[in-house]
């Protein structure tokens, strides 16, 4: 079914995190991460459009531009909270979005949760706590609410998203322009941080970046604009286990018995999802 595109989305997703990881150890800035993130990620879906011959004409600015903001405020304060916090305790809580995601499908769309669908939720969510073990001290409050925040408004960005797709406009399109909002929005935040020339290796790590972030993007869309939503958002969470795998392949992670059983819960709570979505009729594919 289409929602297993965000299983393509996740593994890219994945992969982005290391090429990020890579290029921010040798000395690269969050700021420009993201600028060449978002413009290189403007350059493929540039020519993609191009390719397709896909008009970039829309009828849905608004969505279009929603979308663009959410997505590109959720990007910039998920990197901002990986330097307040640590790593594991910012992508749990940028991982809160499809709980927030239900929420605003449950008071905007009028889909139907079911009790199925909200357990396999939360099954997901305890497991990716358990994958991670996060916790917040005293002194990085600040640092979580940033990192909630960004849980916040990429569930708006994934609403929008599905709006969109179900108004029929191709993912393509979709892409571009938060491609094209984050690049302008990027080049803001770059404007205060410091710049570094890449060489051939550190610019191979920063292609992976664009690259792989396309290649997700493109995924991501497809599957809520054609899958069921929350089967996909429960999907999403898939991208924790890439992560924890890439991370003991590339960086010697170990994973414990706690962390085993959180990847066990968060495959469990996809499969779980995909199962009891089909009673719902408001989430059909």
């Amino acid at each position: 079914m289409q929602s297993l595109w965000m299983i393509v989305a996740s593994l890219s997703f994945a992969c982005m995190g290391v090429c990020v990881k890579f290029a921010a150890q040798a000395g690269f800035s969050a700021a420009e991460i993201v600028f060449y993130r978002c413009a290189i990620a403007l350059a493929l879906m540039t020519l993609m459009v191009r390719l397709r011959g896909v008009s970039l004409r829309t009828p849905h600015w608004g969505f279009q531009l929603k979308r663009g903001i959410s997505g590109f405020l959720a990007l910039t304060l998920y990197f901002w909270a990986i330097t307040l916090l640590p790593l594991g305790t910012a992508v749990t809580l940028n991982y809160t979005a499809p709980i927030f995601l239900a929420v605003l499908l449950m008071a905007l769309a009028g889909v139907r949760l079911t009790s199925g669908m909200v357990l396999a939720l939360l099954t997901g969510l305890v497991g990716v706590a358990l994958l991670l073990k996060p916790s917040i001290q005293a002194d990085q409050l600040f640092g979580g609410l940033v990192g909630l925040t960004s849980g916040v408004l990429a569930a708006v960005a994934y609403y929008n998203v599905r709006e969109l797709g179900v108004l029929g406009e191709p993912e393509t399109r979709t892409v571009f322009y938060f491609s094209l909002f984050s690049t302008l929005g990027s080049l803001v935040w770059l404007a205060f941080s410091d710049i570094h020339v890449p060489t051939l290796e550190t610019g191979l790590m920063l292609l992976g970046v664009g690259a792989f972030a396309t290649l997700a993007q493109l995924a991501m869309t497809r599957a809520y604009a054609r899958g069921k939503t929350l089967v996909s958002a429960s999907l999403a969470y898939t991208t924790v286990v890439f992560a924890s795998l890439f991370g003991a392949l590339f960086w010697g992670d170990a994973l414990g018995v706690l962390e085993a059983f959180g990847m066990l819960l968060v495959i469990l709570s996809g499969i779980a999802a995909s199962r009891v979505s089909r009673a719902n009729p408001a989430e059909q594919d």
